[in-house]
């Protein structure tokens, strides 16, 4: 003889095969999750939007110093340098003036002097193979020297006008 075994009473299912109790609680995760996203969407759009007017609308709060308008050149005369490691450079260099200078240029025997203290010191490997980099020390060199606090920005760039190595 068997024993009648007692059946227990099953939840209905809904359309998702899910049972009753789960189902309304799958449904407010679906709404929570929903909710998760646009607060983290929110979030990110307006760290994007600080981000953006930060890196827009930040500045130092000065005004940048206008670019200096381009005056009369300067044309040097070539000097003829003996170089550290033997051989010479022939040189020549014009300075750029700017609009401030005025028409009345001042004296090139500063940034002669600066050319051959500068040159005289290189190797000739120097000479041929660092042209631009050194290009850029000789302006750098001559600007600090004529561009001061009581005489203003006179010299904005350099020209060579000659370069020749032996």
């Amino acid at each position: 003889m068997t024993a009648p075994t007692k059946e227990r009473p099953v939840a209905a299912a809904d359309s998702k095969g899910k049972k009753g109790k789960d189902a309304a609680e799958d449904g407010e995760e679906k709404k929570g999750g929903k909710l998760k996203l646009i607060v983290i969407a929110v979030v990110a759009l307006l760290g994007i939007g600080a981000g953006l007017y930060f890196f827009v609308f930040s500045g130092s709060g000065e005004e940048a110093e206008p670019a200096p308008v381009a005056g009369i050149v300067l044309p040097l005369d070539s000097v003829t340098v003996n170089l550290a490691g033997g051989g010479y450079l022939k040189i020549g260099v014009s300075l750029q003036l700017t609009e401030e200078a005025g028409e009345t240029a001042p004296d090139g025997s500063k940034a002669t002097d600066i050319v051959i203290d500068m040159f005289s010191e290189a190797q000739p490997t120097d000479v041929t193979g660092n042209r631009d980099a050194m290009k850029a020390e000789l302006e750098q060199r001559i600007e600090e020297a004529y561009n001061t606090e009581e005489a203003g920005d006179l010299v904005m760039g350099i020209y060579y006008t000659e370069y020749v190595t032996q």
